[in-house]
């Protein structure tokens, strides 16, 4: 991979306007409306659709977030079977590259963007929670929801997909951005901003450095020569 200089700036770009868009308006602008009008959606449903209610409650729970790996992972082992053993030792060495960047973005993403701002529902009152109206373990809130880690984690998973194993995959891993990511919103722990304005501006400023330039190319290949394990040729 060449870096590819022009479209890096044009996506820093779009996710630094992406962020001003939100944090320079007073109250946030036009994302306040959109903010509470999602958030005034789906908290009524609570109330009066017991389905639905189950539904957050479950896909909130700690141990769903499991699924969510285990989906990711089943999609790069849809890819390891098919490749020869040199390919399958990068594509695991490409996790561990991958995960690596979600730390450091995730970390940058939350001690340099200025925004501490509780979910939802620690912000307003007389409204629905799950945890008040079933007996189940789920997260329904947050102190500090901006930027959306695990939104942002999904679309890291996503970038990586589109780079190493192309357009279906990255297809693939939008809709499993889609299941594991919107529940947190519906359920009123993120904001629908968190996700689609902290989670992407970060990824749009950040992740193109790593994948539109030679950067994880290097990182996978010195963890291919210096990680134990046998070497191959394809």
């Amino acid at each position: 991979m060449k870096t590819r200089l022009p479209l890096i700036l044009l996506l820093n770009a779009a996710g630094v306007a992406l962020f001003l868009s939100w944090f320079l308006p007073a109250n946030h602008g036009f994302w306040y409306a959109i903010d509470t009008g999602v958030f005034s959606f789906f908290n009524q449903q609570l109330a009066v659709n017991r389905p639905f209610l189950w539904f957050v409650a479950i896909t909130n729970n700690r141990a769903f977030d499991g699924c969510s790996l285990l989906a990711m992972g089943a999609l790069m082992l849809w890819h390891w079977r098919r490749g020869l053993p040199a390919e399958r030792r990068r594509i695991v060495l490409m996790g561990l590259v991958m995960l690596l960047v979600a730390v450091v973005l995730n970390q940058l993403g939350q001690k340099l963007l200025p925004v501490t701002r509780p979910s939802p529902t620690l912000t307003f009152t007389g409204i629905n929670r799950v945890s008040e109206l079933l007996s189940i373990s789920t997260k329904d809130a947050s102190k500090d929801s901006f930027p959306g880690d695990h939104g942002m984690m999904l679309l890291i998973f996503a970038g990586f997909m589109w780079r190493y194993f192309g357009q279906k995959a990255f297809a693939i891993a939008l809709i499993i951005f889609a299941v594991f990511a919107l529940p947190r919103m519906m359920i009123g722990a993120h904001w629908f901003t968190d996700i689609f304005v902290g989670s992407l501006c970060v990824v749009l400023v950040g992740l193109p450095w790593c994948l539109l330039t030679p950067l994880t190319d290097k990182v996978i290949d010195a963890f291919d020569r210096t990680l134990p394990g046998k070497k191959q040729t394809i």
